[in-house]
C-alpha cells in the first residue's frame, strides 16, 4: 500500500456532544469504528457555540444553554476508504450533518517524524520493519 498522501476525502460528522450510541458519547463510538475500520485518523474537536436543524443555539457563554455544545468528528483517508466507511454512519448518525471534501495530504507523520503507512492488515505503522522493530 502507499503512504497516504495527495488526494483525499475528509469526512467531517457534526452531532451534540451528549448524542448517544447504546448509553455511550456518539462521538467516541464514531473514533472506535473509525479505528477498527482501518482508517487513517479521527479527531474530535468540541464547540463552543453552534446551531444546526433544529435553530437551537448552543453555547458554553450561558450556563443553561452549554447542556449539548456541537461536536465535530473529522476523518481524513483515501476516498475508496472514507466512502466504504459512510454505511456505518447511516446507522449512527440520526441526527446532525456529514460532509464530505476532497483535500490534498500534504504530510502525514507519527510522533517520531517517520511517514505512517498502511501495513497488510489496514492500520497504520510508523515506519516499521517486518520484524515490528523500528527501520533505521
Amino acid at each position: 500500500m502507499t503512504r497516504l498522501t495527495g488526494r483525499a476525502l475528509r469526512l467531517t460528522v457534526f452531532v451534540g456532544e451528549h448524542d448517544t450510541w447504546h448509553h455511550k458519547p456518539l462521538y467516541a463510538e464514531i473514533v472506535h469504528r473509525a479505528h477498527a475500520a482501518g482508517l487513517a485518523g479521527a479527531s474530535v474537536f468540541r464547540g463552543v457555540e453552534g446551531f444546526g436543524a433544529s435553530s437551537l443555539i448552543h453555547t458554553s457563554r450561558l450556563l443553561s444553554l452549554s447542556e449539548d455544545l456541537p461536536v465535530a468528528i473529522v476523518i481524513v483517508d483515501t476516498e475508496e476508504r472514507v466512502r466504504a466507511f459512510l454505511p456505518q454512519l447511516d446507522e449512527l448518525v440520526t441526527e446532525g450533518l456529514v460532509t464530505l471534501d476532497h483535500c490534498e495530504v500534504i504530510r502525514y507523520t507519527g510522533r517520531d517524524g517517520t511517514p505512517l503507512e498502511p501495513d497488510t492488515t489496514g492500520t497504520h505503522t510508523q515506519g516499521k520493519n517486518t520484524e515490528g522493530k523500528k527501520a533505521p
